[in-house]
């Protein structure tokens, strides 16, 4: 018997991305939705990443001002 197999919150985590993603087959979105409408936990874990996936798009549109831009920039460590 495999880990995934003993704890099936962590096949959900291993699924997580592929779910987000859209790239599961039938049967496995079949069985991650099934779990999710079981275990609440894994259900806000599922939506903390959307709503983090949601927060990036958004903030990579976002014009980053200039004093921010210099403010990470100085942050920088040479590797030399």
């Amino acid at each position: 018997m495999t880990e995934l197999d003993k704890d099936p919150c962590a096949h959900c985590e291993e699924m997580m991305q592929p779910y987000l993603d859209h790239i599961l087959t039938e049967d496995e979105r079949v069985e991650a939705e099934a779990h999710l409408d079981e275990c609440d936990w894994c259900r806000r874990r599922y939506r903390f990443e959307e709503s983090l996936r949601v927060y990036v798009r958004q903030a990579v549109n976002e014009p980053m001002p200039a004093e921010l831009k210099q403010k990470l920039a100085a942050l920088r460590i040479p590797l030399n």
